[in-house]
Order: structure tokens, then C-alpha cells, then sequence
């Protein structure tokens, strides 16, 4: 009898779970400065929707890119997430009204280490916000059109693959505003284009580097004639991407995150621990049966 409750009792669990991640996983998040579409099944595109205002970073756009990351990263529906901007410009940079509001109210605090704890809680919300991409295990392939500024460039480069149009340009214009890059700039372009001279001349002189550069320099992996064009054909990399195991392309993605900040030895040592468990799964088995069939094979959500 016990064994028959205990039989009982784990189906009905099982049961809940399924409904519960049915439930969860067709809700689409909703903000108020990104919309979030899922053009293709397991492909999420996110949109920054401040067009009028250039697609500016406000403050509160800083918190909903970093719950609008993390609430992807949860969800087993979402393997592969987009990313691009509305309207004439990927990204104008920080809304400096937003900012200065921001600065106003913690200027009025008359204790200047109480000034600065304000101040640093401020920028870790910031920071956050940029980094919300690197910390979702979903692959983020971001589209960058016409001008990326300042905050943009910071986006960009917490991104894990990077496109533009043809008329894209990208400018680090921080120095020019009598200020330091603080949420992401300095300490990833130089890895991701593999070029300290380049990335520091581009954050001490705030030039502008036009698509063709950037191409060149290995900031963006291609670029396209049009927003249009670029779109379609990202999506259709993002949905090569969502065919595949989940559970390899998010242990993919966790391990060059790790790895590219510390000595390859602890990257070895890593990637040793996540596969212990990683080459029980079952996709191991349909991944091994649909190459050497030449078949394709649907893989359960993670």
C-alpha cells in the first residue's frame, strides 16, 4: 500500500510540474521600455521600445533589461534570446534627464561617505543591468543599427555574439562627458576585439567607429545592408542555435563565461566538474543517434 501511495504521490507531483512549466513557460514577459516577442519556437526577441527617445537607458530601463534577462534565462521556452532596438537608432545611450533626476536626489544627502554609498548602489544597479546578459545561460545575439552609444557599447560587448547594419556606429563617449566608463566598456571591449591599443584609443579619444571598422576589428561578427535583413537572418542563426541540446549550449555558454576571466587550467578544471554530470544526459544519446543517422531530433526544455 505505502509503495502504491509513494507511486501515486510522485505522479502527481510530476503532473503539477508539467502543468506549472506550461503555465510558466507561455508567459512573455512584459515591460514598459522593451517588448518581448517569440518570433521562433525557443527564440525570444527582445527590442529596446524607446524609440522617440532614441532607445536611452532611464533608470528604469536599466532594471527592467536586467528582470527582463534573468526572467529568460528561467525560462525552459527561451533558448536563444535577440536583442535589437526600435525605431531610428539601436541606442542614443544614457537619458541624461533620468540620470541627472537620479543625481539630484542623492546630491541633496549632505554626508559625503553617505553621498558615495548612494552613489555606488546606484551604479551596481547599472551594472546589473549590463550584465543580466552575461549571466543569462541563454545565448544573447544582439543586432546593433545606426548610432551605439556610450551604455551601448557596454551592451553590446556583455553580449555573446554581435551584428550590425551597414550604417552603424559605435562610439565609447564617456571621456567626452567628463567621466569613466563604470558598467562594462573597459573591462570587456579589450577581450572581445583581443586589442588593447584599439579599445583604449576608442575609450580615451570617444572617435566614432563605423561598421566596416568594427567588422574588421572583430566587434561584430557580420554586417548587413539593412535592420530588416539583419533581423531575419539572426533569427535564423538564433533558431539553428535552439535546435540543438539545451543543456549543451547553456554549459557552453556557462563555461566561456567562467573561463574567460581566469587561467585555462581553472576554465579545464571547470568545465571537468559541469561534464561529470553533463554526459549522463540524455541528449548525449539523441545528439549522437541523429548525427550518425543523419536525422534530426527535438530535445526536451531545460
Amino acid at each position: 500500500m505505502l509503495s502504491q501511495f509513494s507511486k501515486s504521490s510522485h505522479a502527481s507531483i510530476k503532473t503539477m510540474s508539467r502543468m506549472l512549466t506550461r503555465l510558466y513557460s507561455s508567459d512573455i514577459p512584459q515591460f514598459e521600455t522593451l517588448a518581448v516577442s517569440m518570433p521562433k519556437k525557443h527564440v525570444f526577441h527582445v527590442e529596446m521600445n524607446r524609440p522617440k527617445q532614441l532607445n536611452t537607458f532611464s533608470v528604469n530601463m536599466w532594471s527592467e533589461m536586467r528582470d527582463c534577462f534573468m526572467s529568460l534565462s528561467d525560462n525552459p521556452e527561451c533558448r536563444v534570446v535577440v536583442l535589437s532596438g526600435r525605431g531610428k537608432h539601436f541606442t542614443g545611450g544614457i537619458d541624461f534627464n533620468s540620470l541627472i533626476q537620479e543625481g539630484n536626489k542623492i546630491s541633496e544627502i549632505e554626508d559625503v561617505g553617505r553621498r558615495a554609498r548612494m552613489f555606488e548602489k546606484m551604479i551596481v544597479r547599472f551594472q546589473n543591468g549590463i550584465t543580466a546578459l552575461e549571466d543569462c545561460v541563454k545565448p544573447v545575439l544582439v543586432i546593433s543599427h545606426n548610432a551605439c552609444v556610450g551604455a551601448g557599447v557596454d551592451l553590446i560587448t556583455a553580449a555573446d555574439m554581435r551584428y550590425c547594419t551597414q550604417d552603424a556606429w559605435f562610439q565609447v563617449k564617456e571621456v567626452d562627458l567628463g567621466l569613466a566608463a563604470d558598467v562594462g566598456t573597459l573591462q570587456r571591449l579589450p577581450k572581445v576585439i583581443g586589442n588593447t591599443s584599439i579599445a583604449r584609443e576608442l575609450c580615451f579619444t570617444a572617435r566614432k567607429l563605423q561598421a566596416k571598422e568594427a567588422l574588421e576589428i572583430g566587434l561584430v561578427s557580420k554586417i548587413f545592408p539593412d535592420q530588416d535583413t539583419a533581423i531575419k537572418e539572426v533569427l535564423e542563426i538564433a533558431e539553428t542555435i535552439a535546435k540543438k541540446s539545451p543543456i549543451a549550449v547553456q554549459n557552453t555558454k556557462i563555461c566561456m563565461v567562467y573561463s574567460q576571466s581566469r587561467p585555462t587550467k581553472d576554465g579545464l578544471d571547470h568545465i571537468k566538474l559541469v561534464n561529470q554530470l553533463a554526459l549522463q544526459s540524455e541528449d548525449l544519446r539523441k545528439a549522437a543517434l541523429a548525427q550518425a543517422t543523419k536525422t534530426e531530433t527535438e530535445f526536451e526544455n531545460l
